[in-house]
């Protein structure tokens, strides 16, 4: 019978059973002193996967932490079959000054995967990270939410042509899948290159804790943990429906045709159709209106929240759903409505 193994990284090791929060070293301010990220290393009596799971690697986007944080310090991890690698904050200095980049010359640290000792701070960063904690991992969930201004329901971006990464997506139990190789140097795309299974969560908007969202998340971390075997006392979940958008679907960001102040007339996660009204812009004296209208009939996966725009500001993120899809989003929310 396998034996369960200690986790091992420059300076530490964690035994079977064992329990260990770190604040580890990735980069050193002007004045020589170090810059700790926290990590949390869960390693079970029995033996498993190690599955990591990555928040913040941009500054501003708080949901992921709460996130990973409530999986590394509230949930019983008695009889976990395998080892949790939970780093909530992967950008210390961006968190620190509450930015979205690398304070440093605004470097984006998800996009400087695997990174690489001899290079920019933000490489040199991305290096110690990658191989310590998370190149020794057998599965990842990475998560984000939007960038300022902007809003996301919580969906998955992987990579669904690799089975291995397909398999992590689909028992995360989202309603929606964007179906995408990622950008070079994104930590998904890497590790899963790399063969460490990663996707990408996004959820919600930056600057904040939105409770719905991070309960949502919550629910799909315990089925990508039964899925692989770490957790049997849950159960993989289904989400009652799904679509996968993928690369040569229709999708497109709607951009306002004029500048002024925007009445979104839709929430994120709504389905609207084609020629429905979704915002309407509006001059100071409300004398002049835009109407923005859905192209086609899809899924509002991304709406703005700021309501002031210039020509050309994105303002939402439509996809196209399939006939099967549409219907069942349909039925549930009819469903719901007869429930209320």
């Amino acid at each position: 019978m396998d034996e369960a193994e200690p986790f091992t990284y420059d300076g530490g090791i964690v035994s079977p059973g064992e329990t260990r929060n770190v604040r580890y070293t990735v980069s050193e301010t002007y004045l020589g002193d170090a810059v700790r990220m926290p990590v949390t290393i869960v390693n079970g009596e029995r033996p498993g996967p190690t599955v990591f799971l990555t928040a913040a690697a941009h500054g501003d986007e708080l949901n992921g932490i709460e996130v990973v944080r409530e999986v590394a310090h509230e949930w019983d991890h008695d009889g976990l079959a395998g080892t949790l690698v939970c780093l909530p904050v992967l950008n210390v200095p961006a968190f620190l000054a509450q930015e979205r980049y690398l304070p440093i010359y605004d470097r984006d640290l998800n996009r400087s995967f695997p990174g690489d000792p001899d290079s920019t701070s933000a490489k040199r960063m991305a290096h110690e990270i990658f191989r310590n904690f998370l190149a020794p991992c057998d599965v990842g969930l990475d998560f984000h939410t939007s960038t300022r201004g902007r809003t996301n329901m919580l969906h998955v971006r992987a990579d669904m042509d690799d089975p291995e990464v397909a398999r992590v997506a689909n028992a995360f139990a989202s309603n929606v899948i964007i179906s995408s190789g990622g950008p070079s140097g994104s930590l998904r795309r890497e590790l899963s290159d790399s063969g460490v299974p990663t996707i990408t969560i996004e959820m919600g908007e930056a600057h904040r804790f939105q409770r719905p969202l991070i309960d949502s998340a919550l629910e799909s971390v315990r089925s990508v943990l039964a899925e692989f075997g770490l957790r049997s006392s849950d159960t993989v979940r289904w989400p009652g429906w799904r679509t996968v958008i993928d690369d040569t679907g229709e999708k497109t960001w709607i951009r306002a045709d004029s500048g002024g102040l925007v009445d979104m007339h839709y929430h994120r996660g709504d389905l609207v159709y084609e020629d429905d009204v979704i915002c309407t812009i509006t001059n100071p004296f409300k004398t002049e209106n835009t109407l923005m209208r859905a192209p086609f009939t899809g899924l509002l996966v991304g709406i703005l929240e700021n309501p002031l725009v210039y020509p050309g500001n994105p303002l939402c993120h439509l996809v196209r759903l399939d006939d099967r899809t549409q219907r069942a989003i349909e039925w549930n929310r009819r469903a719901d409505d007869d429930d209320w």
